[in-house]
């Protein structure tokens, strides 16, 4: 995939990418920060919490790490809730400095002003080595494909790749299986997606499968739970 990236504004005041390849969007237009709240915060993070209040560390994997807009939310989350986060995430194709040096999150409410920077440290990292972010968050990244990555257990994924519709590939049910596989029982799939044959293939493998209330502008999303 040739970079072909153009930086847009989304609704709700913060930017996303627009990939000229895929003809897609790495968020909704209607809102890329309220979107990863809603998505990943508040049905994978905040869920997690309610049901494992004493639970620690909290083990996280990401697929498409993208603009590192929810490695980031997670970070805030993290040391919000002074709760130890182990995230694991995968890119196989990286931002330029170029493009993430101008993404705006840290800009967008004074609660996140303070950690600003930690956007920045996240995509400077090395690739394929783990390291301490900060005192509540660690972060392995690796620049690989869902197909060639060695899963560790994990308590909550982040599904956030590109739509079925554009990359078919990471949506089979092999991978899907793959991933269920490696989590831990309790733990969570989350997802923007709301397609019919994610949610039978989530249900075949073994997931009990919710859909919720989707993000500004869309009217459903699926969660998964590993029971």
């Amino acid at each position: 995939m040739s970079e072909k990236l153009k930086i847009i504004l989304t609704e709700d005041g913060s930017h996303s990418l627009y990939n000229e390849d895929l003809k897609e969007t790495y968020h909704s237009f209607h809102g890329a920060l309220k979107e990863s709240v809603h998505v990943f915060m508040l049905y994978g993070l905040d869920s997690w919490l309610m049901e494992n209040p004493t639970k620690k560390p909290l083990r996280i994997f990401e697929v498409g790490f993208g603009t590192g807009l929810n490695a980031w939310l997670t970070l805030v989350w993290a040391e919000q809730n002074q709760i130890p986060v182990l995230y694991h995430t995968i890119e196989p194709f990286p931002l330029s400095e170029e493009i993430y040096s101008q993404l705006n999150y840290g800009d967008l409410d004074d609660g996140f002003f303070h950690y600003k920077p930690y956007l920045t440290r996240l995509h400077k990292m090395e690739w394929d080595k783990g390291a301490v972010v900060s005192e509540y968050f660690n972060m392995k990244k690796e620049k690989t494909t869902l197909e060639e990555v060695t899963l560790y257990p994990s308590d909550v994924v982040f599904f956030d790749a590109f739509a079925p519709s554009k990359q078919p590939e990471l949506w089979e049910k092999q991978l899907l299986e793959k991933i269920y596989e490696s989590m831990n029982q309790g733990g969570i799939f989350t997802t923007y997606c709301a397609q019919g044959k994610l949610k039978r293939d989530l249900k075949e493998i073994g997931f009990e499968v919710e859909s919720l209330p989707g993000p500004p502008g869309k009217k459903e999303m699926t969660r998964g739970w590993k029971k």
